[in-house]
């Protein structure tokens, strides 16, 4: 039977022994030295106030490193909260007389034209359409049942009376077409 040795705390030895090796693991971690010595004194305290629930089945310094751990994974969840988002401070603008950081609820969420968008999403729907009809009629029909009212390939097979392999050459030469449409009518001015 192996021995299995019963670790102790000495919590009075603690600064002395662990407080380089926490901070040095911290500091790596969280940014920033003065949050890294904050967490370890952290940790040291929620030791001393957990040390009854020490079981002894790791060693004092492996005990001390999950507690700090936990306080490194709280560190992140409470910035990360929704309450912690609303101070989050960002830079909106680079130059101008609007240089600056803004909180970041408070940064404008749309400064676009929606009517632009829509202008140019419904051309875009115009020049896509327009490639469609284009394609050879057997092309089309496959492209449209495939591709946009997504039938099964068996299905279409059936229908179209067409191999599988058939049908894929059919979609592929058909998107290389509409890709070829699609760059004289839509991506070259």
């Amino acid at each position: 039977m192996p021995d299995t040795k019963k670790h102790t705390l000495n919590p009075d030895k603690w600064v002395e022994l662990y407080a380089d090796y926490l901070y040095n693991y911290a500091v790596t971690r969280v940014d920033g030295q003065e949050l890294a010595k904050d967490l370890v004194q952290e940790t040291f305290f929620s030791g001393i106030k957990g040390k009854d629930n020490f079981r002894g089945q790791a060693a004092e310094r492996t005990w001390l490193v999950s507690i700090l751990k936990r306080k490194i994974i709280d560190h992140y969840r409470k910035i990360n909260s929704a309450k912690g988002q609303k101070e989050v401070r960002m830079n909106f603008y680079e130059d101008g007389d609007k240089k600056g950081r803004w909180i970041e609820e408070r940064v404008p969420q749309n400064w676009g034209n929606d009517a632009d968008k829509d202008i140019e999403n419904d051309e875009l729907k115009s020049a896509l359409e327009g490639c469609i009809q284009s394609l050879p009629e057997k092309y089309r029909i496959v492209f449209m049942l495939k591709t946009v009212q997504n039938y099964e390939t068996e299905e279409i097979c059936n229908e179209l009376d067409i191999t599988p392999s058939n049908l894929w050459v059919i979609i592929h030469r058909a998107r290389i077409q509409l890709r070829n449409c699609m760059e004289q009518k839509w991506f070259k001015n």
